[in-house]
């Protein structure tokens, strides 16, 4: 299971209209199975080019339906608004 699916799936649930996450026990052997990232933090401000402030993201909506122009013109105003990358929903 992957955990950000599951969280998102649940805490995403319109029929849920109150939830609150009050304690999360991850088992070890579970907690062993992640690789970690294949490298840090440094190499992903080295290819952005992007120090001093912490980096800030954001996930384009809706993840259908966009032509590739309206796409395009809406990273272009995340990334001109401030934004240091975006990411594709469906990648």
């Amino acid at each position: 299971m992957d955990l950000p699916v599951l969280i998102g799936n649940v805490f995403g649930f319109k029929a849920l209209r109150a939830l609150c996450l009050k304690d999360l026990r991850i088992p070890t052997f579970y907690i062993k199975t992640f690789q970690g990232p294949p490298h840090g933090i440094q190499v992903e401000r080295d290819k952005l080019n992007k120090y001093g402030h912490p980096l800030l993201g954001c996930t384009i909506k809706p993840k259908l339906g966009l032509s590739a122009k309206n796409y395009g013109k809406t990273v272009y105003e995340c990334l001109h608004g401030g934004i240091d990358f975006t990411k594709d929903d469906e990648m």
